[in-house]
């Protein structure tokens, strides 16, 4: 009946954290040209720079909290290198993995959902790493013989995120604050809750692996609600967030004051607070059973538990244990979900509070880039590059007239039709 515990009541543990990510840089081209002892003037041979690196933040189940970007929230991939004579292309930054706990939920600072990372192994592209920018041989062609300019690295990708962890549990334990949840889930596993008789005992969720007969499952042990939690009272959403994965909900009524609330009443307040934070909730396959047995004073007609002297344990867990497996297979963990945010694509155009038209799009990062020659071959090229990538067109359809001005990237110029 005793299993291992998957998180321990560490004062470690994280549940939120802002994380700062940037894709390593891209390398530069290289302007070069072939030199020959019989070839006085050979063609252009410069390389390619690389690719800056990616950074993923990935789910692990063996980080149990966000507590690793507290102190230090910057991750940052490496920079590719530039590119060489005799055709010598850059090598690629690796790409950077930032492990997050299974069931991270990634908000943009708007605090809008990005991706949901449930399941070990779910990935998700955080910050994409700068293009190389091409060597001089790359422009080669009949127009151009002996280009002389090549193309920056385009500079990686930076913002913050926010990180937001819901525990993965199949039962979640909800009762009122001293309750009993914390006597009741060191009895059933081996997690190590901190245990002592008066309210707000547990500040933050622990996890314990249950094991009854041929059954295992994971329960958590969610800090005691108040009424008014599903407001925000009590940081009533912080503990929330954390029943909301729980495929089964085992409510928890206090028999041991004489005082109290009625066990009915207690179980009232605690649906409706469910309710009132996410409606679905109360559609969970859920228990409720009364604790304390040993000490009770108060009357209840149903299960009764008591999780110092075990009595009521077993049948409880046997009852919970086919719970589980009926939720399970009415939803496979198979059925995890990552969100995406769909990102824009193509060249867009915005007005800037001094007027100016300001070209945003991924396209159109790399050709702003700086040549590293300025001359008027390289001039005429990003001017060609940007008309085909469609600037021309989208400054029109925003209402460019001749002589305003436009920025791109570091680049600014006036416009002409």
């Amino acid at each position: 009946m005793f299993g291992r515990p998957i998180l321990r009541g560490v004062s470690g543990f994280v549940d939120e954290a802002a994380v700062n990510v940037r894709g390593g840089d891209g390398g530069a081209g290289a302007v070069s040209f072939r030199r020959e002892a019989h070839v006085p003037r050979g063609g252009p041979d410069g390389g390619d720079g690389g690719k800056g690196g990616d950074v993923w933040l990935c789910a692990d189940r063996n980080v149990a909290s966000l507590y690793m970007f507290r102190d230090h929230p910057h991750r940052r991939a490496t920079n590719a290198t530039h590119g060489g004579g005799g055709k010598r292309h850059g090598t690629n930054g690796p790409d950077l993995v930032v492990h997050v706990p299974e069931g991270t939920v990634v908000r943009d600072t708007d605090g809008g959902v990005l991706a949901d990372l449930v399941s070990q192994g779910d990935r998700w592209l955080a910050a994409r790493g700068g293009r190389g920018g091409r060597g001089n041989a790359s422009f080669l062609s009949n127009r151009r013989k002996a280009p002389s300019f090549a193309e920056q690295g385009e500079h990686g990708e930076g913002r913050w995120l926010r990180l937001e962890l819901k525990l993965m549990a199949d039962v979640a334990l909800v009762g009122f604050p001293n309750a009993g949840k914390s006597t009741l889930i060191s009895r059933i596993s081996a997690a190590k809750p901190k245990v002592a008789d008066y309210p707000f005992t547990t500040l933050e969720p622990h996890l314990g692996v249950v094991r009854y007969d041929e059954h295992d499952f994971v329960v958590a042990d969610i800090p005691g609600l108040i009424e008014g939690a599903s407001e925000g009272r009590g940081l009533g959403h912080q503990f929330l967030r954390h029943i909301e994965r729980a495929r089964v909900l085992l409510v928890l009524l206090d028999l041991a004051p004489a005082d109290a609330r009625p066990p009915a009443e207690q179980c009232d307040v605690l649906l409706r607070e469910l309710g009132r934070y996410r409606p679905e909730l109360l559609e969970r396959p859920r228990m409720v059973v009364g604790t304390k047995a040993d000490v009770a004073q108060l009357e209840y007609a149903h299960l009764r538990v008591s999780a110092v002297t075990g009595a009521g344990v077993n049948e409880l867990l046997g009852r919970l244990a086919e719970l589980v497996a009926q939720a399970r297979a009415a939803q496979p963990a198979s059925e995890a979900f990552i969100v995406h945010r769909p990102e824009q694509e193509g060249v867009r155009v915005e007005r800037s509070d001094d007027g100016a038209f300001v070209v945003l799009g991924r396209p159109a990062k790399l050709d702003d880039a700086d040549t590293a020659l300025p001359t008027s071959d390289a001039l005429a090229y990003v001017h060609d590059r940007l008309r085909r990538i469609g600037v021309d067109r989208a400054l029109a359809r925003a209402g460019a007239q001749e002589g305003d001005l436009v920025r791109i990237g570091a680049m600014s110029f006036e416009y002409e039709p």
